[in-house]
């Protein structure tokens, strides 16, 4: 894969997410399934990273990149996932008078809703390769996060911080 399809192939997963966990089942379907150029091993190792260092959620891209090709790849998906900002000025000047629109509120209604559908399908072979469904303690861990999420208001950086204690304290 050349630098530059690596680039479009990423934009592409970065334009069509709504944020940066919106765009995994997109990545996975590309770089994973598709392509075969990352695991699911891999994938898991590039949200970690994106989840644990500061900057916007979807940079675990960067690491897909890398581990497609090497620190040239990074650079490429750091790329990728940097051009919508600078399309974001225009492209608010020219939605802004649309958004109270009931079909433009209801096309994005439809959208979040399919994008929450797509994470879910693409959470489920991630979670059996990271071995949350063979054995106990990695259910345990993300059935309270999932419990914590939906129904506390404690922050997902505590839910998170929790989860590694425990996983430390365990083994």
């Amino acid at each position: 894969m050349t630098l530059v399809v690596l680039y479009l192939a990423m934009l592409k997963t970065v334009l069509l997410s709504l944020n940066g966990q919106s765009s995994i089942p997109i990545v996975r379907h590309e770089f994973v399934i598709e392509r075969k150029l990352v695991t699911d091993e891999q994938l898991n190792v590039a949200l970690t990273a994106g989840q644990t260092a500061p900057g916007p959620m979807g940079g675990y891209v960067v690491a897909i990149g890398y581990f497609v090709a090497g620190l040239p790849g990074a650079v490429a998906a750091w790329l990728a996932l940097m051009t919508p900002a600078f399309l974001a000025v225009p492209l608010m000047r020219f939605a802004g008078n649309r958004v109270e629109d009931p079909r433009v509120r209801s096309s994005l209604g439809a959208v979040v809703i399919a994008g929450s559908g797509l994470v879910i399908s693409t959470a489920l072979p991630m979670a059996r390769e990271a071995g949350v469904f063979e054995r106990l303690l990695p259910a345990g861990i993300a059935a309270g996060a999932l419990i914590g999420t939906a129904f506390t208001r404690v922050s997902t950086v505590w839910l998170i911080v929790a989860g590694a204690a425990i996983g430390a304290l365990v083994r």
